[in-house]
């Protein structure tokens, strides 16, 4: 049953926030409470082996899903963050029941049995490399990678919160919730857009969905990544090279060049990569085999070829690759409500019933994404945000060759868990 908030104990910021969160700011006037007396629970990766991979499955579905959106793209070039989406809906299912529940099931593939303590599991594996984004030169990535993922809800406070939904944050995702007044403005505004800069290093300044006073809660999950390559390319070999855009225009980028031994793939229709940042992580570039000009990145690599370039590059060996890459710096913006739509996420738009968990006569109100990355000759910098908003109511001869001149798909994995953090699609580098 829904208690107030008054039932829980308030801790300050600093802290307090999930393990992978514990940087996170403390705006002015709004602390952080969590459910009262419970302690996130330690769980084992290897127990939730079969529901992370559906968990990845998920993610490369949505991923897909976000690439074939295109957001606010007009010239082809798409970055996502699927697993910030995952993240965000997955906290969002644990308040959900009924029709919903079973729809967000259904559509997103999330395990049966085991999805919390799983998420629970994810969180912590990317835990191991939590980091102050404030912190990063980014003009320098650093040799240990930096993953920061951070969950925030903000909760108005004149609204009950379900006791029960507290009690799953704190014991699974480690977090807790901002109470404040969506009618104050220039308070609450200002503490979640304070929130966004600092947990993506200020890559992101405000949050991706439209501010509202009619809003009772708001959801948001960052994500920030900065890691330099295991091998970097010399910037004395970086060139302007040809590139044959998805509009079939051919033009002139800046092209970094390198043979590395790397993880290499391919079957009819596409080769892949595993490009390895200095630890944990990897850039897995897909080049599709030739390709419409015109055609956009979600229809020449479907979200079947990716699962079946992770099943090849699972089992392939390293090879030496002569890899012609080009640079890019990209961000994109998403209105999320119309890709739960196109995912069939129906219900879960329309229901004012099944997060009565979470508030009584919740109803979803806005939902984006902002997401963006940096990939240069040391390494790549990305971060995104998710928001969901509701109110109540070397010098050896390569064995291969893979020139990036034309439009190619690219994610950013965990090692670890398998999980695409970051999905993109490169139509024109510049």
């Amino acid at each position: 049953m829904a208690r107030t908030l008054s039932r829980i104990a308030a801790v300050a910021v600093a802290g307090a926030l999930v393990a992978v969160t514990a940087c996170a700011p403390q705006p002015a006037a709004v602390v952080l409470v969590k459910a009262d007396g419970v302690t996130r629970v330690s769980v084992q990766t290897a127990d939730y082996s079969a529901q992370l991979e559906a968990f990845n499955a998920s993610a490369r579905k949505l991923g897909g899903t976000l690439l074939a959106d295109g957001g606010d793209s007009t010239n082809g070039n798409v970055v996502s963050a699927p697993a910030s989406l995952l993240i965000a809906l997955s906290m969002l299912r644990a308040g959900a029941s009924g029709a919903a529940a079973a729809e967000m099931d259904a559509v997103l593939g999330f395990p049966a049995e085991g999805r919390d303590e799983a998420m629970n599991a994810l969180l912590a594996s990317l835990e191991k490399f939590d980091g102050d984004p404030g912190s990063v030169d980014e003009d320098n990535p650093p040799r240990t990678p930096v993953m920061h993922a951070a969950n925030g809800l903000f909760v108005d406070k004149s609204v009950p919160a379900g006791e029960g939904f507290l009690t799953t944050l704190a014991r699974h995702f480690g977090t807790g919730v901002y109470p404040v007044s969506f009618r104050d403005e220039a308070v609450t505004k200002t503490a979640i857009d304070q929130w966004v800069s600092k947990n993506t290093g200020g890559r992101i300044k405000e949050a991706p969905a439209k501010y509202s006073p009619d809003n009772t809660f708001s959801l948001l999950n960052a994500l920030y990544f900065a890691a330099a390559w295991q091998t970097p390319f010399d910037a004395n070999d970086t060139a302007d090279r040809p590139f044959t855009t998805a509009g079939g225009e051919v033009i002139n980028v800046p092209t970094m060049h390198a043979p590395l031994a790397v993880a290499y793939a391919e079957a009819p229709g596409w080769k892949a990569v595993d490009l390895p940042y200095a630890e944990g992580f990897v850039m897995r570039l897909i080049l599709p085999d030739g390709g419409t000009p015109g055609s956009r990145g979600s229809e020449t690599v479907s979200v079947e070829v990716l699962g079946d370039v992770a099943k090849g590059l699972a089992s392939a060996s390293r090879e030496m690759v002569q890899i012609s890459l080009p640079k890019w710096d990209h961000k994109t913006t998403f209105e999320l409500r119309k890709v739960f739509e196109s995912l069939g996420l129906k219900e879960t738009l329309a229901t004012s019933t099944d997060f009565d968990a979470i508030q009584q006569g919740m109803k979803l109100t806005q939902a984006a994404q902002a997401a963006n990355i940096t990939v240069a000759e040391k390494g790549t910098i990305a971060s995104a945000v998710t928001q969901i908003n509701a109110e109540a109511s070397s010098a050896l001869v390569p064995d291969r060759v893979m020139i990036l001149d034309r439009p190619f798909h690219y994610e950013i994995l965990h090692v670890e868990s398998g999980m695409p953090l970051f999905t993109g699609w490169v139509a024109d580098p510049r």
